[in-house]
C-alpha cells in the first residue's frame, strides 16, 4: 500500500480497461448462480455464490444492508409536451431521516437533481397518481438550488397517503445510468436483495443481489451469523471521480442506521471474523468504530444535533482506542439518550491507507475504474486488486451492479 497519505492518492492509479460487453445490464435468471471470485492467502480461485457458506472463515459473521430501493424517478410531462425528471436524493424538509421523510403525507421537501432543468422556467408541475381524476395527483414546485440539486416541494392529494405510497404509485425504479435504459417489469424484484426492508435508497446494495433464502439457509447451517444494519445508498454511490488528487474530491454523505441489538451483537462476536456483505455495510461497520472514536474524544456532536462522520476523519484523528471501547461509547451514547438506534450521516472514505477496525472480508461485486468504491477495495487487499480485476476480465466475470461476485479475504 502507498505510504502517501490517501488525500495525495491519484485516481489515475486506479483504474483498468472495461469493455462495454463485460457490464451486465440485466441479472441472471437466478441469483446464486452467479459466478465468485475466491480472494484467500493472495490465491485467487473460482466457484458459484452458491458455494459461500463453505467458503468462508469458521465462525464469520455476516452483516447485510437492508435498506429498499424506492421508485425515486419522477417523469413529469408539463402541458407543452415537455418531459421534466425529478431524481430524489434525500430529505430536506420538515424531516432529515429517511425512514421518516417516507411517512410523511400531505407535503415534504427533497433535495433533487431536475432532468431538463432548462425547460422548467417557472410553474408548478402536475401528475395523475392514477387512470381517474378519482385516483389523485402530485404537484411539484421547484424552491431554490441545493447543494448538486434543487430544493423541490411536492404536494399531493388525498394527502393521507405517505411519500413512500406516492413514489410507489408515480415513481419509476432508479437504475443505475450506465444500464442506460429504464426499469422493466422484472426489474422491481431482481434490483431488490431478498431481505430488503428499510425503504430510502436509490440504489442497490448490489452485493446482496446474489444472496437466495437457500443461501442464507446454509449460512446458519455452516455456523455463521447474520445481521442487518442499514445504510440508504445514495446516487454519490455512482459518483465520478473527476478530481486528480482525492484530496479534491468530495465523499458524499449517506445515512446510516445501527440498532443497539446490533452493537451489542458485535461486541460480543469479539475477534471472530466480521465480513461486510457490500461496501455499504463495509462503510457502516466501519464508521461505528469511528463514531465511537469521535464521540469518545469528544470530537462529534452529541446531543440536538446530528452525528456526521467526515471524509477525513479516520486519517486526521489519531488514538489508540480498541474496538470494543469504542462500541462501549456509542452504547453509552445510546442510553444516555434514551435511543434504540444510532442514527448518523458518514462521508467516510475508505481508500489505500486505511486501517481497518472492524472488518475482516468483503463480499461485493466488480466495480467502475476510477470509482470511491474501487479504492475501497484497494484498501483492503492492496495491490492484488489488479490481479483479481484481471482475473475476473480474463475469465468470463460480468461486472458492475447486476455481474458477479467476489469474497475478498486479506492474509
Amino acid at each position: 500500500m502507498p505510504s502517501l497519505h490517501p488525500r495525495q492518492i491519484s485516481i489515475s492509479d486506479f483504474t483498468y480497461t472495461l469493455p462495454e460487453e463485460r457490464i451486465a445490464h440485466f441479472p441472471l435468471e437466478n441469483r446464486d448462480q452467479s459466478k465468485l471470485l475466491l480472494y484467500r492467502n493472495h490465491r485467487i480461485s473460482d466457484a458459484q455464490f452458491r458455494d459461500l457458506p463453505a467458503a468462508l472463515p469458521a465462525q464469520s459473521l455476516l452483516v447485510f444492508n437492508d435498506t429498499k430501493v424506492v421508485q425515486a424517478r419522477l417523469r413529469f410531462q408539463k402541458s407543452t409536451g415537455g418531459l421534466i425528471e425529478l431524481f430524489c436524493l434525500e430529505p430536506l424538509e420538515p424531516v432529515r431521516e429517511v425512514q421518516q421523510a417516507m411517512q410523511q403525507t400531505y407535503s415534504v421537501i427533497w433535495k433533487c437533481l431536475v432532468g431538463n432543468n432548462k425547460r422548467w422556467r417557472e410553474g408548478r408541475l402536475e401528475m395523475p397518481l392514477g387512470p381517474t381524476p378519482e385516483a389523485g395527483t402530485l404537484w411539484a414546485e421547484r424552491l431554490a438550488p441545493a447543494e448538486e440539486g434543487f430544493a423541490i416541494h411536492f404536494t399531493w392529494s388525498p394527502g393521507e397517503k405517505t411519500f413512500a405510497e406516492i413514489l410507489e404509485l408515480a415513481g419509476m425504479l432508479p437504475l443505475p445510468p450506465y444500464m442506460q435504459r429504464d426499469a422493466q417489469a422484472a426489474d422491481q424484484e431482481r434490483y431488490q436483495t431478498v431481505y430488503a426492508s428499510e425503504a430510502g435508497a436509490v440504489a442497490a446494495p448490489t452485493a446482496g443481489l446474489h444472496f437466495t433464502p437457500a443461501v442464507l439457509d446454509q449460512l446458519t447451517a455452516q455456523g455463521h451469523q447474520k445481521a442487518f444494519v442499514t445504510l440508504h445508498v445514495g446516487a454519490g454511490t455512482f459518483k465520478p471521480v473527476k478530481a486528480e488528487l482525492m484530496e479534491y474530491h468530495y465523499m458524499h454523505g449517506e445515512q446510516l442506521s445501527v440498532s443497539r441489538a446490533f452493537i451489542e451483537q458485535l461486541l460480543q462476536h469479539g475477534a471472530k471474523p466480521v465480513i461486510a456483505v457490500g461496501t455499504t455495510s463495509m462503510r457502516t461497520l466501519e464508521s461505528l468504530y469511528w463514531l465511537g472514536a469521535g464521540i469518545s474524544l469528544g470530537l462529534l456532536p452529541q446531543e440536538g444535533e446530528e452525528l456526521v462522520l467526515p471524509q477525513w476523519f479516520p486519517y486526521d484523528v489519531r488514538t489508540t482506542l480498541s474496538l470494543p471501547e469504542a462500541l462501549e461509547a456509542l452504547l453509552h451514547h445510546l442510553a444516555s439518550h434514551g435511543l434504540s438506534h444510532l442514527q448518523a450521516t458518514t462521508r467516510i472514505l475508505i481508500a489505500p491507507g486505511y486501517q481497518f477496525r472492524v472488518c475482516t472480508g468483503l463480499v461485493t461485486n466488480f466495480h467502475q475504474p476510477q470509482s470511491t468504491l474501487l479504492l475501497l477495495v484497494a484498501a483492503l487487499i492492496g495491490p492484488s486488486w489488479q490481479k483479481v480485476y484481471k482475473h475476473a476480465l480474463a475469465n468470463g466475470y460480468r461486472f458492475l451492479s447486476y455481474g458477479d461476485s467476489s469474497l475478498l479475504l486479506p492474509s
